[in-house]
């Protein structure tokens, strides 16, 4: 009869770095739901695993006016909260980076002018 190896001597694994930046990102827009402008880029994230810590910066583009403060801070939440469960590390801090504004008439305005 061959003896059962215990599930830590199995092996390791490992996820790359892209695969939890994909995870960040999806969080992200989750967590902006109404807050995405709808001429706006996605959430991009970048990610380094050091020593299973996910390392998470976020850059996104937001609605205005909206609360900055709080839209950051539900991505900030967000991110950490669905990193460590889907991912199973620790992300002790994440950047968020708001790369640009979009106002109402700003899309007006790019609107009118494509048509």
């Amino acid at each position: 009869m061959v003896a059962a190896v215990a599930p830590a001597e199995r092996g390791a694994t490992r996820i790359a770095d892209r695969v939890v930046a994909k995870i960040a990102a999806r969080a992200a827009r989750e967590a902006l739901r109404a807050g995405v402008p709808v001429d706006g880029e996605p959430p991009r994230a970048t990610v380094t695993v050091h020593r299973g810590t996910a390392e998470v910066r976020i850059s996104l583009e937001l609605d205005y006016p909206c609360d900055i403060g709080a839209q950051c801070g539900a991505v900030r939440r967000q991110v950490a909260e669905r990193v460590e469960a889907l991912a199973g590390m620790p992300v002790p801090a994440v950047a968020v980076q708001v790369e640009r504004l979009h106002s109402a008439s700003s899309r007006a305005a790019a609107q009118g002018r494509t048509r």
